[in-house]
């Protein structure tokens, strides 16, 4: 019986068939029945109903005349099935073929041309898997040439080399390598930012292109600016058994259009470049500068992913995804699912998707405060600034002058209001900007790094996150003129930025300046800057993971050294970073993820990113015609203009049609038609569907990222009120509420140490036991404890405990100007020699003022020259703890005349001199 457009009523098994035979046709197989053999017809042939020693199979497929694998076909029904049809596929496979002496078939499928199963008999304990469609011929070939399996190679990949490499990343990777052997298809590596997962993940991709002669392993990121950071970190590799960079042992390709080079074992991609890759689109650059997964856009059903025959299924062997809790949802799995891979995750902030998806599969959980323990990563403190204005808003009076700017031009205009205009919090830097608000939080920021960073002669490496472009550039112009600096101290690091945002980035990374980046999201994630000690939230963050990556910028180590490099005033190696928070973000009520059902109020700037990426939902066209109809009410014919410029020559009106007709009835029965007297040999069914494709995609090639930017951007309220007429305040400035809890901890584990290692180290025995012997404490038996701590426990930084104890207690003297006096105060205040914290300098100048009077009191009188001299010795002892008569060879002595000048003015009493002083001041 014939339908109307031709096709014929099938049996269900013959159409599970007839999808099979396009499945293989797509796959480079050519179908064949068993009496119409032609060998000459491709390398791979598809035989259906080929006789066996136990029957007619289905399919036998045969490379280059030599059968490698069966197809079970069955009903679509069967697909809830379909594991119970392995044992008749295998019988087939370990079948004789009809005129040859065959071995065991190892290839075998069973399908419903919907779904179908793969297993390769060569592998360990073989078993079946899901797979897009069928493998290509020539990989068949490629794969019996090799003799052994992948997942049979993965078993002799040897013991993993431990010297270059951390606890956490010699578990993840040894485990990793564990569930491959265990042939799990999915793995879950969760590291802390900052632990070095890339850095693991790179390791393990070298170990499997070396010993598991892994072809090709693709790399992929959710951003560009991702991309670029793999490339360079790829390209610094060097392995711990080869003297060559890994860029010089692979071809390590990151892709910036739709080629592949053939050559290449390491793809770096985003998830966005591959998917316009299987859809056979090019893709608009500024698609891969956001996080897809921040779009609020969620398409009724997954756009579809054809077969594509230049980037099989097998072209990967495995897939590591970066950042994978926020790349692996919705639109993006369907990526995931086409290939034939080992998939790897690497996260710092799973959540319960991520733990599905991977089927948890944890090889490796490594948490931020694990890091912190291993000194792996530094840890944080919070500091609250509040504002009235930044907490309720304000109110502009009618009849008041404002200034009026354009968001685009930023040309100002001034205005009388007609009405009272009140604003909230939220409307803050979006309708209304209020400088002194953001003047307030910086002044404040400002006055209070003294007490945030104390003793230090410039600004920590601080960076600002800003709402919008807008909005950091009314923060930068603030930063400049309150810290008195020019154009180098403060810049803005976001992907619409003048100058090279990559060149500003490495400048904020190893240059003295800029000493603050203000940026809106380019580097909230995973972007590796490790001098960052200080990261001031001027936005809020709802999301749990974002907030969590926010912060994980921070939480890099650097060492005493390199941190110097660009903070020459630093006094140790990065012991911590501190959270500023003018919003009120690490109170706000985070949530894990994405609400599964919300209002669908799309913005603007999610409609136009979803139909450049290659949505087609009927509701996202209408809804995106109906905007920018609205629009176009509201553009001046200049911006009309504009619009028809990046339209490449269609005006909104013309746009908006397009969009519509994809969906028109009239308009796709019209082009079908049109297309059926072009192609005669297609059905009008085909007709109609080609149809459909081709005007939406006559809609959707209209916007591109320059388009969308324009669209975006125009459209919002043209312009904002700047409210110079309400002058802000600050209401608080302070350590966060748990900031004290943090330096108990600090200090508990101090004291803790130090008691731990009193009996062993020589000048804490003195501190602890015979505190009568401190007149023989030196400055190198303090470096003694000193190096051990710093060896030990990098984290309790001296300076870093004194600042715990400046939140607990009212302190006696400013923060010590060397870390070794800081070490000596501190020690004194845990063993009970002194009652509070004093800085060291401050005990020894009031033990020599006491001494001093003491002598003076009786016959002997100093006069002004011997006070000089003494006041030198005892601003020697204050930083070095105890003089010998050698130190008066050297500075600053020697400039004074050195020993013999000591001698002049005390005479034979010069010995005894400097043995009171040291045994006054030391106590």
């Amino acid at each position: 019986m014939n339908n109307m457009d031709g096709s014929i009523n099938q049996f269900p098994e013959q159409e599970a068939r007839d999808n099979i035979d396009k499945q293989l046709n797509a796959a480079g197989w050519a179908v064949q029945d068993k009496d119409k053999i032609d060998w000459n017809e491709s390398i791979g042939i598809a035989i259906r109903g080929y006789q066996t020693d136990v029957g007619p199979t289905d399919y036998v497929l045969f490379v280059e005349r030599r059968p490698v694998g069966i197809i079970e076909a069955k009903k679509e029904e069967e697909g809830c099935r379909i594991t119970s049809h392995e044992l008749q596929a295998e019988f087939y496979a370990k079948s004789k073929l009809k005129y040859l002496d065959n071995d065991p078939l190892p290839f075998v499928y069973e399908s419903t041309g919907t779904i179908t199963r793969f297993t390769d008999y060569r592998d360990p304990k073989p078993r079946s898997r899901t797979v897009f469609t069928f493998h290509r011929p020539e990989t068949f070939n490629e794969w019996l040439k090799e003799g052994t399996s992948l997942r049979a190679r993965v078993l002799d990949i040897p013991e993993l080399p431990e010297s270059v490499l951390r606890n956490c990343q010699i578990n993840a990777i040894k485990n990793l390598e564990i569930s491959f052997k265990e042939n799990k298809p999915r793995s879950l590596i969760q590291m802390a930012t900052g632990s070095g997962k890339t850095y693991t993940a790179i390791t393990s991709i070298y170990r499997l292109l070396k010993f598991a002669d892994a072809k090709r392993i693709l790399f992929l990121v959710d951003t560009k600016n991702l991309g670029e950071q793999a490339e360079q970190e790829f390209m610094a590799y060097q392995p711990s058994d080869d003297n060559h960079k890994f860029t010089e042992l692979y071809n390590v390709q990151r892709l910036r259009s739709n080629y592949i080079s053939p050559d290449s074992q390491v793809c770096i991609s985003t998830i966005q470049r591959l998917y316009s890759i299987l859809k056979g689109e090019e893709l608009d650059e500024g698609a891969e500068e956001a996080n897809p997964n921040e779009s609020k856009w969620d398409p009724k059903e997954p756009m579809p992913i054809a077969y594509d025959g230049s980037i099989p299924i097998e072209y990967f062997d495995f897939i590591v995804i970066d950042e994978c809790h926020r790349s692996i949802y919705n639109l993006w799995k369907q990526v995931l699912e086409y290939f034939d891979a080992f998939l790897i995750g690497l996260t710092a902030t799973p959540d319960k998707r991520t733990f599905g998806f991977f089927n948890e599969n944890v090889v490796s959980e490594y948490s931020h405060e694990e890091a912190v323990v291993d000194g792996v990563n530094v840890g944080y403190d919070v500091y609250i600034i509040e504002t009235e204005i930044s907490q309720y808003g304000a109110t502009i009076k009618a009849n008041e002058y404002v200034d009026k700017r354009e968001r685009l031009s930023r040309r100002n205009r001034w205005e009388q209001l007609d009405e009272d205009v009140s604003y909230s919090k939220k409307d803050l830097d979006k309708d209304i900007v209020n400088p002194s608000q953001i003047r307030n939080i910086i002044r404040a920021f400002k006055n209070k790094l003294p007490e945030i960073f104390p003793g230090r002669k410039e600004i920590p490496k601080t960076l600002i996150f800003a709402k919008t472009d807008s909005h950091a550039d009314d923060i930068i112009q603030i930063v400049r003129e309150e810290f008195n600096e020019g154009n180098e101290f403060c810049k803005k690091i976001t992907y619409k930025t003048e100058e090279d945002p990559k060149s500003i980035l490495t400048q904020f990374r190893n240059a003295y300046n800029p000493r603050i980046a203000v940026t809106v999201a380019m580097i909230s994630v995973g972007t590796d800057v490790k001098p960052l000690e200080c990261l001031l939230f001027m936005r809020d963050v709802k999301s749990k993971n974002y907030f969590e990556q926010m912060k994980g910028r921070g939480t890099r180590i650097l060492g005493y050294d390199d941190l110097k490099k660009v903070t020459p005033s630093a006094f140790s190696a990065k012991t911590h970073f501190v959270v500023v928070d003018a919003v009120g973000v690490t109170k706000s009520i985070k949530t894990d993820s994405r609400p599964l059902e919300r209002k669908r109020t799309i913005p603007m700037k999610e409609l136009l990113a979803a139909v450049t990426m290659g949505a087609r939902d009927e509701d996202l066209f209408t809804s995106l015609a109906s905007r920018l109809t609205r629009l176009e009410k509201q553009l001046t014919d200049k911006e009309k203009e504009t619009f028809e410029e990046k339209a490449n020559g269609k005006t909104i009106n013309q746009t908006v049609k397009d969009l519509l007709n994809a969906y028109n009835p009239d308009e796709i029965e019209e082009k079908a038609e049109e297309l059926k007297r072009e192609n005669p040999e297609i059905t009008k069914t085909q007709a109609h569907e080609m149809a459909k494709e081709d005007l939406s995609k006559t809609a959707s090639s209209t916007f591109s990222g320059e388009l969308n930017r324009y669209i975006e951007n125009v459209r919002r309220v043209h312009e904002q009120i700047i409210d110079t007429v309400n002058i802000d305040e600050v209401t608080k400035a302070q350590w966060g509420e748990d900031a004290a809890d943090k330096a108990r901890e600090i200090i508990n584990d101090f004291s803790a140490y130090m008691e731990e290692h009193k009996d062993e180290i020589m000048a804490l025995s003195i501190f602890y036991n015979q505190p009568y012997r401190l007149r023989e404490l030196t400055s190198s038996m303090v470096k003694d404890i000193l190096e051990k701590l710093k060896m030990d426990k990098p984290l309790l930084a001296p300076l870093y405990v004194w600042q715990a104890y400046e939140q607990l207690e009212k302190v006696n003297g400013n923060s010590p100007k060397s870390e070794l006096v800081a070490l000596v105060s501190l020690i004194r205040r845990v063993t009970g020699i002194d009652d509070k914290l004093t800085a060291y300098d401050k005990t020894v100048d009031r033990n020599f003022q006491k001494w001093v009077f003491e002598k003076q009191a009786g016959a002997l009188k100093f006069n002004e020259e011997q006070m000089n001299w003494l006041r030198m010795m005892k601003e020697h002892i204050a930083t070095s703890f105890h003089i010998e008569v050698e130190d008066l060879d050297y500075t600053p002595f020697d400039a004074h005349g050195g020993r013999g000048m000591m001698f002049q003015l005390f005479g034979s009493g010069m010995n005894t001199v400097i043995n009171e002083m040291n045994e006054a001041l030391a106590v």
